[in-house]
């Protein structure tokens, strides 16, 4: 199956590839290029930055070392495979086929999520270059299946919460089932090794984000 949503390419190809494009970013996280020294900042700021680096980091470490039972860290590699795309693709598919007209909308209003959250989260890695945990610190462990290399935002939640949101706003019974899977998710990702708590914040924020813009653009009631 080809992937909509997320890139499959091999991981070994990114490996030696030189990482640019920061050297004047206005900000800093753990795994991202640090801001040119060259423009004056409060001390205070970079302080709060350094603190805030840390805090990340630890609480990084804490996820990923939370999952000691091998049952317990098999229950996050699978939701996390399961928003590799299999999971979405499968629930349009039953919409579109079965649930009629508005089954057929909802699936559509997905699809455009899906892709405008594609086109978002690509160009923002590929802009921001921020590694993933994993490759950056030797204390943690990477244990899943990484689809690219860089690891801001996180496309995985970007998708689990806009694709989560359009489809309970329509079929809000189906949120007892779908707002748990999302949730476990995006918490996959950090125990996984792959992402930051950061990472997975703002893959949220956008998916939520572009949820309601598909909403408002193509509204339900315009396939009754």
């Amino acid at each position: 199956m080809i992937a909509i949503f997320c890139t499959r390419q091999p991981l070994k190809q990114f490996l030696h590839r030189t990482v640019i494009g920061l050297q004047h970013s206005p900000f800093s996280m753990p795994g991202m290029a640090r801001p040119s020294t060259s423009h004056r900042v409060s001390p205070r700021v970079l302080l709060a930055m350094a603190w805030l680096d840390q805090a990340e980091l630890a609480a990084c470490r804490a996820f990923n070392r939370s999952v000691r039972r091998a049952g317990l860290l098999r229950t996050f590699q699978i939701a996390s495979r399961l928003g590799d795309g299999v999971l979405w693709y499968a629930l349009m598919g039953i919409l579109a086929v079965f649930c009629g007209a508005p089954g057929r909308h909802i699936a559509a209003q997905c699809a455009i999520a899906g892709v405008t959250g594609l086109m978002l989260y690509r160009a923002l890695k590929n802009m921001l270059v921020r590694e993933r945990p994993y490759m950056t610190h030797a204390a943690i462990v990477c244990r899943g299946r990484p689809l690219d290399r860089f690891s801001f935002p996180s496309g995985h939640t970007l998708h689990a919460v806009s694709f989560t949101l359009i489809i309970c706003s329509s079929m809000p019974l189906l949120a007892v089932v779908l707002v748990p899977v999302a949730l476990l998710i995006a918490a996959s990702r950090v125990v996984l090794g792959l992402h930051y708590p950061t990472d997975v914040l703002a893959g949220a924020l956008l998916g939520a984000g572009i949820a309601q813009a598909t909403m408002n653009l193509v509204p339900f009631a315009a396939a009754l």
